[in-house]
Formats: structure tokens, sequence, C-alpha cells
């Protein structure tokens, strides 16, 4: 009996060794023939619903910038959301799209590095950069918010996210983001909601949102005060609500926020740089923090800046200037 079981023992040793080394040789037989992971174009063209965003990377002669190692972050939109897209601006197909804007279009898609969608829910809501470019060929700017999943320029929608790549991730989006004017982050921007209806009082006698939605003019610099420093103004003026400033007034002080003909990025400011608006002169200063100093040495910060479109830039502040009073 004893001889028995040291042979049964035997045998299973060595079967064990047997199925030990065929699974191994298996495991790296699979290992070894697994496809090579998807580019981003790739990984495109493997879906249906993309096949728009496809032929229009053709066309704008994108293949090899996004088949390159990256790693970059694409938003892609969906079949439908190009279709919406050429009807809206009266394109039959991606042919028709002039060739420099549609390259600018899909630049505007594409953010340098990778960015998960749980990196933008970390942060909340701010700004990034895509890879078009504006003014002075500046990258221009996209504005993200997670209070309702992800959108971008507060008109597209994450539909589908972290969809992996070899060079990247790509989140899937409802709509095409079309190139951001200044209008475009302040409205997209909820912390721009009375600066936004300050714009748009009925009785203005100058017309700002046409102002500073021209593609076709010279850039502006807009120096854009939070609904809190609105706040903070119609406190210092014991008023109850916009509708209490007469049009004159409410005009010179939109005035004070905007310089024409100009973009004017953080790096530019200097110490006691005079400023001229279109309402009058303010003071910049930089050191200790950039700040601005208005007629009545009233004191603002600046607390975001660059926030590039393309027909100009934004830096956020935190008081709004007045003039002379």
């Amino acid at each position: 009996m004893k001889t028995n079981f040291n042979f049964l023992r035997l045998s299973l040793v060595c079967l064990i060794t047997l199925l030990f080394f065929n699974c191994d040789d298996d495991s790296n037989d699979d290992y070894n023939n697994m496809p090579d992971p998807l580019t981003i174009v790739e990984t495109a063209q493997a879906t249906e619903s993309l096949s728009s965003l496809v032929a229009a990377v053709v066309e704008a002669g994108l293949v090899d910038t996004l088949n390159s190692e990256g790693p970059f972050t694409v938003l892609a939109p969906t079949n439908a959301a190009f279709q919406e897209f050429l009807n809206a601006n009266g394109w039959g197909s991606v042919a028709d799209i002039p060739d420099d804007a549609l390259v600018q279009v899909l630049l505007n898609h594409v953010i340098s590095g990778e960015v998960k969608s749980t990196d933008l829910v970390t942060l909340g809501s701010g700004y990034t950069n895509s890879l078009a470019v504006g003014p002075n060929n500046t990258n221009l700017s996209l504005y993200f918010n997670t209070t309702d999943g992800v959108k971008f320029n507060g008109i597209s929608s994450v539909s589908s996210a972290d969809i992996e790549a070899s060079n990247g991730v790509v989140h899937v989006i409802d709509k095409v983001i079309g190139l951001p004017t200044i209008v475009d982050f302040a409205v997209s921007n909820p912390n721009f909601s009375t600066l936004v209806t300050a714009l748009t009082r009925e009785d203005l006698t100058f017309d700002y949102v046409g102002a500073l939605s021209n593609t076709s003019s010279d850039p502006f610099t807009v120096f854009a005060p939070t609904n809190d420093a609105f706040a903070n103004l119609l406190d210092f003026l014991n008023a109850t609500g916009l509708e209490d400033i007469d049009e004159p007034t409410l005009k010179a002080t939109l005035d004070h926020h905007a310089v024409a003909n100009a973009n004017v990025l953080s790096t530019q400011l200097t110490d006691d740089m005079l400023i001229e608006t279109l309402g009058g002169t303010i003071t910049a200063n930089v050191t200790g923090g950039a700040r601005l100093i208005d007629m009545n040495d009233r004191t603002s910060d600046i607390i975001a800046v660059d926030v590039q479109a393309v027909n100009g830039v934004i830096h956020v502040i935190n008081e709004v200037v007045l003039p002379k009073l």
C-alpha cells in the first residue's frame, strides 16, 4: 500500500508540474499576441458614432498629430454633434469648412496632457488651454464646470468619459465646441452672471454684446468682475440692485473694464502701468500681487488671468472698477 501511495503522490506532482508549465506557456502566448493599444485616431476610427470626427481630422491633416506620442486629451464630438454644427453654419460637410477654421476648431478639442474626468471633478470648475490659438498666437482657453456632469464652455457635455488610448484619453461630447469669444466665456461661467446682466441691460446706449462677440475686429482686454464684486459695489453705492444705477453711470463703469485693440496678457502688466480703458485711465501694479487701481484709489485684485478668447483676453477681478465719483 505504501508503494502505491508514493507512486500516486509522485504522479500527482508530475501532473501539477506539467499543468503549471503548460498554463504558463499559454499565458505568455496570450500576452505576446495581445494587440497594441489603439491611438486616439484609431480609437475614433473604431467607434461608429465618431466617423464625422475622423473625416474632419483627415480633412484637416491632423492624423499624424493625433497619432503622435502625446499624451493628449481629446474631446470627441459625436456624428450628431457634427451634423448640428454643420447645419448651424450652413455647411454641407466638413469639406465645406475653410481649412484654417477647421484646423483651429478641431485643435480647440485637444488638451495637451492626459486629463481624466476625475481630475476635472476634483477641480470643480476652472480653465484649461486647448491647442487652438487666438491673438498673439496664444492658446485658447476652455472653461469646464462639473456642477452637473462635465460641461465645456457652457455648451458641451461629456456623454462618455475616460476612453483610454495609447497616447492619451478620449471624452465623447454632445456638441462641437466653437472658437470662444469673450461673450461666450462670460455667459458660460455662472460667476459672471451679474456682469452679463449688466452688459445686456436694455437701456444701455452701447452694444457691448455685439462688440465683445465680434471676431473680425481687433481684440479686447476685459477685466471681468465676479458676482461678489458686483455685490460689493451695490453695498458701496447703497443700491439694492443694478436697476438702481442710472444708465450713464453704469455705462461709464462698464467702459472702465475694457481695453480696445489690445490682447494684454498678465505677463505684460508692470508696476505703475497706465491702462487706457474705453472709459478712462486706470493703473496696474504687480508687486505683491496683480491689481488695478481706479481713479478713486479703489483697489481691485486680479484673481484669475489670461482667459484667452478668439477675440481677446479676460482677467477676473474681485472689485468693480469705478469712474471718477
